[in-house]
């Protein structure tokens, strides 16, 4: 028997560990105080009738279920968001779970996962992440975690988890084939600082210009100017320009805008070209 067991069979640990409906009730009262979502995993029909008659705000089907299509089908029906790992599954499996929810629901979210306790980093696969964004655009992508520590976690949201989860254990020494993969509290507050940090980071996709960059680049950027003088009149060639900070003038991306043009001003040698020379006739 597993050190882990608490009983002879897998029926007597389940009845051991598995809490009440009472509890769970207390649960629900308790998140709604604390502004929490409520959810739990689903492992039949009864318990995902029981979860709809607390009012649950979504239905979590662990890996192992993501094959059992008629629960699938049962939960998907009840219009509340689906949340599925895959950390059992093949591509294909995956493909006819998707197929069976959607049919009926299109909330539902994938998580990428690895059902080991805990897992080895060298096989957690976030790439495979990709893939589910691509195959089932446009439904998101989350990271269900079983590692010792953070990073593969902090990885998946820098990868573009949209929702992640951890266990969360009082002790990681405690008895139970769970707890080594969980996280104690101070490590889930770590956890969700660290995430906020990374999201931080991440930014936006547009590229911004902060106003702290622009004396900066004014004062470090380059500027077309005139590398011998240049009298009025004279066409411009390209050897008789260079570039040189500071930044305020014509940018030297334009070099060859202004190559070809008339002076309309003596221009001295060492001297930033004026803006307007780009208006100059050619």
């Amino acid at each position: 028997m597993s050190p882990h067991a608490y009983g002879a069979t897998y029926g007597e640990h389940r009845d051991k560990l598995e809490l009440s409906e009472e509890q769970y009730r207390a649960l629900k009262k308790y998140a709604e105080e604390k502004g929490m979502l409520f959810f739990a995993s689903v492992w039949d029909e009864k318990s995902a009738d029981f979860l709809e008659a607390l009012n649950v705000d979504a239905y979590k089907i662990p890996s192992a279920d993501l094959i059992n299509i008629p629960l699938l089908e049962h939960v998907a029906k009840k219009e509340r968001p689906v949340l599925i790992s895959t950390g059992m599954s093949t591509l294909e499996e995956i493909e006819a779970a998707v197929d069976a929810v959607t049919m009926h629901n299109p909330r539902l979210i994938l998580f990428q996962c690895l059902s080991l306790y805990p897992s080895p980093e060298g096989k957690i696969n976030l790439k495979f992440m990709d893939v589910l964004k691509e195959r089932f655009r446009p439904l998101p992508v989350g990271y269900s975690g079983h590692e010792m520590d953070l990073l593969p976690t902090l990885a998946a949201v820098a990868r573009g988890a949209h929702i992640v989860e951890r266990h969360l254990t009082l002790d990681k020494r405690m008895k139970g084939s769970d707890h080594a993969a969980s996280l104690e509290p101070h490590e889930f507050k770590e956890l969700v600082a660290s995430i906020r940090r990374v999201e931080a980071i991440l930014g936006s996709p547009e590229k911004i210009m902060y106003d702290e960059l622009v004396p900066l680049r004014e004062k470090l950027a380059k500027s077309i100017v005139a590398k011998q003088s240049i009298k009025k009149g004279t066409v411009i060639t390209r050897e008789m320009l260079t570039a040189k900070s500071p930044g305020t003038g014509i940018s030297p991306i334009k070099m060859r805008e202004l190559v070809g043009r008339t002076a309309s001003i003596d221009l001295p040698e060492d001297t930033i070209v004026p803006k307007e020379a780009l208006t100059w006739q050619r």
